[in-house]
């Protein structure tokens, strides 16, 4: 038991430092791409406004630190980060971390609901498909899903703006504009839910649903499942008693894993859909 312990904290340690060096790395790339970039920052900030003086370009470029060494900047920028600080906004003159926070559950939100109906919807197509291998539902459903996978997000966003928003959902924000947070209710914040979630949702189907099937057609060609059917068992308590319980914890475990995916997907849905 010792040992396994030990084998298992070394394990951990082992993912945390290849963790840190990885975003140590992380930041020394971000920083050299942005060092070499053509665009001046303060000429982004500026912008076209010709009133700006050259000595007040320079007071912008010393507070925001522009005038000090590459190596200095870099240190100063990297402790910062390491500390959670994320500096102050431009736009919204706040701090970076307090707009994402903000945000970000909104983000959550969306994100949680894709997955759980993706995951969901996914594991019954995909019990569906197998238990019907190579007949029309089979082939409808397994077609449905190579389709989706070719398809972008952004897309099928478009698409679903095109058919539903016009009448049944909104799709600019996340709530009703000109309305007060306070004043917001349930029932609106699942409206303006509804289009981008299921744009996540159907995108998500498709690799749980195809890995569903080819497990459940695994499992159905096994010598237990034959042995199930020659001692008299129906079809139906041989999917319910042994098919879905050895197929749900791959399901899940994929399931989880494809998590990671519904970030990217997130920031697509979320700009379709402002």
């Amino acid at each position: 038991i010792v040992k396994n312990k030990k084998e298992i904290l070394g394990f951990i340690l082992k993912k945390f430092f290849k963790l840190i060096t990885l975003l140590i790395a992380l930041c020394i790339v971000t920083f050299i791409l942005l060092e070499k970039s053509p665009l001046d920052p303060v000429q982004a900030y500026v912008g076209a406004d010709l009133t700006v003086t050259q000595e007040q370009r320079e007071n912008i470029a010393e507070y925001w630190g522009l005038n000090k060494p590459p190596l200095e900047r870099f240190s100063s920028w990297f402790r910062a980060i390491a500390k959670g600080d994320l500096g102050r906004s431009m736009i919204y003159r706040r701090d970076v971390v307090d707009v994402i926070s903000e945000r970000f559950m909104a983000s959550l939100a969306l994100m949680l609901v894709a997955w759980v109906v993706s995951g969901v919807l996914g594991f019954i197509l995909g019990i569906v498909s197998g238990i019907n291998e190579g007949k029309f539902i089979d082939k409808f459903i397994r077609g449905y899903c190579y389709v989706l996978i070719s398809t972008p997000t952004f897309w099928i966003g478009i698409l679903l703006i095109i058919i539903f928003s016009v009448k049944l959902f909104p799709t600019g924000l996340g709530v009703p504009i000109g309305v007060l947070s306070d004043e917001v209710t349930i029932s609106s914040l699942i409206k303006h839910l509804t289009l981008p979630a299921l744009t996540l949702s159907i995108l998500g189907v498709a690799n749980i649903c195809l890995h569903t099937r080819e497990k459940v057609i695994e499992i159905l060609s096994s010598d237990y499942i034959l042995f199930a059917k020659a001692r008299g068992e129906s079809k139906k308590s041989i999917v319910f008693n042994h098919v879905i319980k050895n197929v749900a914890l791959p399901a899940i475990t994929l399931q989880f894993l494809s998590f990671s995916e519904l970030f990217a997907g997130t920031v697509f849905a979320e700009q379709v859909f402002s």
